[in-house]
């Protein structure tokens, strides 16, 4: 396999897992990361050490002129390729009761959610067209499905990533190109290393946290030609929440 596959929030958590996964999968992993550099090192260092390929491809998912050039460097760097996955991973939480919420919390959490998707999708959406091959997929949660106490600012970027998945993949489907959103309950990251797990599972039907590994699982399947028919779902992996 010669495809160039993107993940965005690369370096650690589910981003890490579903790059590792996808490289196993024969895809050439570009690693997205903003400030951890150690860390991205160290997601291209397992990949590589199972034979597989990766390179490093840093910027501010929420900036969208650092995401334009950043992308068209990657272009002008590999003439004649083009990425065909893309996987939008990268997010961040700032929890708070909506009353006590600063507007840099509200603002910051969306614009690294939907600009994020926005300019990235749309510059490497043109390359997938044109191949008339592509796979999107959309890291959501279900606190944007169902909304929770604290998480105002998370629930919306995430419904909001929901949405547009859906309008997306009605757009591309005829250009045999699709999209498709993966919504995590709690999985065990450092990203939710600073709930209270123990209380958090009696609210899980299946008692525990997921694991990194298995959302990458998901993710390798709709990144492949076996779900070739599926686009425009929103497919939760949290243990029975949601």
């Amino acid at each position: 396999m010669n495809e160039y596959a993107l993940v965005t929030g690369a370096s650690r958590g589910i981003g890490r897992a579903v790059a590792e996964r996808l490289a196993e999968d024969g895809f050439k992993v570009i690693i997205n990361y903003h400030h951890n550099i150690d860390a991205a090192e160290s997601t291209k260092a397992a990949i590589e050490a199972k034979g597989g390929y990766a390179e490093l491809l840093p910027f501010d998912v929420s900036d969208g002129g650092a995401i334009e050039t950043a992308l068209t460097q990657w272009e002008a760097a590999h003439e004649g390729e083009h990425i065909s996955v893309l996987v939008n991973n990268a997010g961040i939480r700032r929890d708070g009761l909506m009353v006590f919420m600063s507007e840099d919390d509200w603002h910051n959490v969306m614009r690294t959610t939907t600009e994020g998707f926005y300019f990235i999708t749309r510059h490497v959406l043109s390359g997938m067209l044109r191949a008339r091959k592509g796979r999107i997929v959309n890291i959501t949660s279900v606190s944007g499905i169902s909304g929770l106490p604290g998480q105002v600012n998370y629930s919306a970027a995430k419904a909001a990533l929901i949405g547009a998945t859906k309008a997306l993949s009605k757009e591309v489907a005829a250009r045999k190109v699709t999209v498709n959103a993966v919504a995590p309950g709690f999985i065990a990251t450092d990203m939710t290393a600073d709930l209270e797990e123990a209380e958090l599972k009696k609210t899980i039907p299946a008692g525990r946290f997921g694991q990194p590994e298995e959302v990458a699982s998901l993710v390798s399947f709709l990144c492949s030609d076996q779900a070739a028919y599926i686009t425009g779902q929103v497919i939760a992996i949290a243990g029975g929440m949601g």
